[in-house]
């Protein structure tokens, strides 16, 4: 069994240029267990399943990738970029801000709406990218549940949101066109250069050690000098100082000269 999960790896990698080694193994291996024991499968009959079939090569993948996004999602660290980060952030005169691992598109549309409060939308745009295309392609629709605005300030959701149905709202174009979604691999794929901001929360807590070693010092030559590095609530740098990042604040890191 344990040849065939090596096996399976293997074969994965070829089909999707997700390394599996990169993830914490016990928790990654009871989530494809799951969709194997799904379909009646073992590791190397599930292999050639999506490999015949396009339809469930596409449900492997979404499953495989980790999509929890929530738009404002903690509002304290929100605060913390407004107050400490933006107004510096304003003052470049263009920009270069990276949501990475930008799930279903509600992070980079919350930094949309935030720096709408200081600058005319036709001065903010964003890159947002994912491993993920259907994830990608919900986010350039832009419907989502209520339950996904739950954290937002009501003043976003009156500006830029229509109410759809009894618990769906639909973003404004206007935001919509203010963030460019690309696919993304944040193992494998070169990295955007020169940004002033790179946003990436509640992604690499899925990782080994290493590879989020490996993530952080691609992260920190990705950014200018003095850039900032926005992660999530359960994540932090061990001795950021070691790869040039300062700390501004709990998951605020800054390259540092």
């Amino acid at each position: 069994m344990e040849e065939n999960y090596e096996y399976f790896k293997g074969e994965i990698f070829k089909l999707t240029s997700i390394d599996l080694n990169a993830y914490k193994e016990g928790q990654m291996r009871r989530r494809i267990d799951t969709l194997i024991q799904k379909h009646k499968c073992n590791y190397v009959t599930y292999v050639n399943l999506i490999k015949a079939d396009k339809v469930k090569f596409e449900e492997f993948v979404n499953f495989l990738t980790i999509n929890v996004s929530e738009f404002w999602r903690n509002p304290e660290q929100w605060k913390v970029l407004e107050e400490k980060v933006v107004p510096t952030l304003i003052k470049i005169p263009s920009f270069k801000i990276w949501s990475a691992a930008c799930s279903t598109g509600d992070e980079p549309y919350s930094l949309v709406m935030l720096l709408s409060r200081y600058l005319p939308l036709s001065r903010i745009k964003i890159l947002a990218t994912d491993i993920d295309k259907q994830v990608l392609e919900k986010a350039r629709v832009g419907l989502y549940h209520e339950k996904s605005l739950k954290g937002l300030p009501k003043e976003f959701i009156d500006k830029y949101f229509e109410k759809k149905t009894d618990t769906s709202y639909q973003i404004s174009n206007e935001i919509k066109k203010c963030v460019e979604f690309k696919e993304h691999n944040l193992l494998k794929d070169p990295y955007p250069s020169m940004c002033d901001l790179i946003v990436c929360r509640n992604v690499l807590i899925y990782f080994t050690e290493e590879a989020k070693d490996e993530i952080y010092v691609k992260f920190n030559k990705a950014l200018k000098t003095d850039g900032v590095l926005f992660l999530g609530s359960t994540e932090q740098i061990i001795q950021p100082g070691k790869i040039g990042f300062g700390v501004i604040s709990s998951f605020f890191y800054q390259k540092k000269q």
